[in-house]
C-alpha cells in the first residue's frame, strides 16, 4: 500500500504554485511519500488595498497557518518575506531551504537600466522600504523619477510597463527566477543601491509543532546558512518595528561571496568564511530621509547569536532616528 500523500498548503498564484511545486518535489524526495498541492485563498489575495492599507504583514499567511492548525494541511510553504516576525507556539519553521537571489530587479520599457531612466519616469512598485531607497538614490544622484503604488501579481505589474502606462517597476529577483521570467529583468538593483525586504529570496517551511516526524523530515531542506542570514534579518526587523509598517530593508551577506553573486558567479564558494555583514535601512518613503547602517561579525551558531546581531543593528538605528521614519510607535 502507498503511503498516503503529505498535503502542502499554498497561496493560488501563479509565483506561490510554482515556489510549493518546487518545495513539494524536495519533500516528496526526503520523506518517499507522494506531496499534493493544497490551494488556499488568502486575504492578502482577495483584498485590492494597498498592502500598507491592510497591514502588510500576516496578510498572506494567516489562512496557511489556520489550515495547518485545524489539520487540513500537513505543512504550509511561505515566502519569508511575508511572515510576520512573531512565531505562534503551536506551529514549528521546519526548514529555510537555500535563497534564491534575494535582491529587486527593475522591468523598464526600452530595455532601459535605473539609472538611464528619463526625467520624470513613472516607476511602480506596492513597497514602502523600495519607494524609500528609490527615491533617497535618485534624490542623491540627481535623477528625477516618481514613484507610483501598485499591487497585483507579476503580469499585472508587467502590464503597465508593456502597456506605456509606467515606465517601469520593480520586483524581486526571487520571484521572477522561480517562474522563469527572469529574463525580462532590465536591470539587477544592486544591495547597495535597494536593500530587499528582511527574508527576500527565501522561503519558509513551516508544520505543526506536535508533528515531531515531519518536522525532522522537512528539516534536511533547511539550510543553515540561510537560516542564520534571515533570523538576524528579521530580528532586525521585530526590533525596529514597533507596531508599523515599516520601509524597512535588510540583507545579512558574505561579503566576500556577495561581490561575485551580484556579478552572476555562483561559484564563489569554496572560500571559508567567517564572517556575516548585516545591512539595514529605514527611510520615510519620498526619500528626503534614510537612516542605513551595517555591522559585520562572526557568522552566528546559533539562533540567539543571529537574533543578538539583528537587534544590536536595531539598536543602533534607532539611536539614529529610526523610530521617527516609521510612523506612529504602538505603545
Amino acid at each position: 500500500m502507498t503511503e498516503k500523500a503529505l498535503r502542502l498548503g499554498t497561496r493560488r498564484s501563479k509565483l506561490a504554485m510554482a515556489q510549493s511545486g518546487q518545495v513539494a518535489d524536495a519533500v516528496s524526495q526526503v520523506t518517499g511519500r507522494p506531496v499534493e498541492l493544497v490551494e488556499i485563498t488568502t486575504y492578502g489575495d482577495t483584498s485590492r488595498e494597498h498592502l500598507a492599507q491592510i497591514g502588510g504583514t500576516g496578510v498572506f499567511v494567516t489562512a496557511l497557518r489556520d489550515a495547518l492548525l485545524r489539520g487540513e494541511v500537513d505543512f504550509a510553504v511561505h515566502s519569508l518575506k511575508d511572515l510576520p516576525t512573531a512565531q505562534p507556539e503551536e506551529l514549528v519553521l521546519a526548514a529555510v531551504p537555500v535563497r534564491e537571489d534575494p535582491r529587486d530587479v527593475l522591468v523598464a520599457r526600452d530595455a532601459l537600466k535605473f539609472t538611464d531612466l528619463p526625467r520624470g519616469a513613472r516607476v511602480g512598485t506596492g513597497s514602502p522600504r523600495r519607494m524609500a531607497q528609490l527615491n533617497a538614490y535618485a534624490r542623491a544622484h540627481g535623477m528625477d523619477i516618481e514613484t507610483v503604488p501598485i499591487r497585483g501579481n507579476v503580469d499585472t505589474r508587467i502590464g503597465y510597463v508593456r502597456s506605456g502606462e509606467l515606465d517601469a517597476v520593480v520586483l524581486a529577483a526571487a520571484g521572477m527566477n522561480r517562474i522563469g521570467r527572469i529574463e525580462e529583468a532590465t536591470d539587477f538593483l544592486s544591495a547597495d543601491t535597494v536593500l530587499p525586504a528582511p527574508g527576500q529570496g527565501a522561503l519558509a517551511i513551516e508544520c505543526a509543532a506536535d508533528n515531531a516526524g515531519l518536522a525532522a523530515a522537512l528539516a534536511e531542506l533547511d539550510d543553515p546558512f540561510t537560516r542564520a542570514a534571515v533570523t538576524a534579518e528579521r530580528s532586525l526587523l521585530a526590533a525596529l518595528e514597533a507596531g508599523c509598517s515599516a520601509p524597512v530593508g535588510a540583507l545579512a551577506d558574505l561579503p566576500p561571496r556577495s561581490a561575485p553573486l551580484e556579478r552572476g558567479d555562483s561559484h564563489a564558494d569554496g572560500q571559508i568564511v567567517k564572517e556575516m555583514r548585516l545591512r539595514g535601512v529605514v527611510g520615510t518613503t519620498d526619500g528626503t530621509t534614510l537612516v542605513q547602517l551595517s555591522t559585520t561579525g562572526p557568522v552566528p551558531e546559533t539562533h540567539d547569536q543571529a537574533l543578538a546581531l539583528g537587534r544590536g543593528l536595531a539598536a543602533e538605528m534607532l539611536a539614529q532616528g529610526a523610530a521617527g521614519l516609521m510612523g506612529e510607535r504602538a505603545h
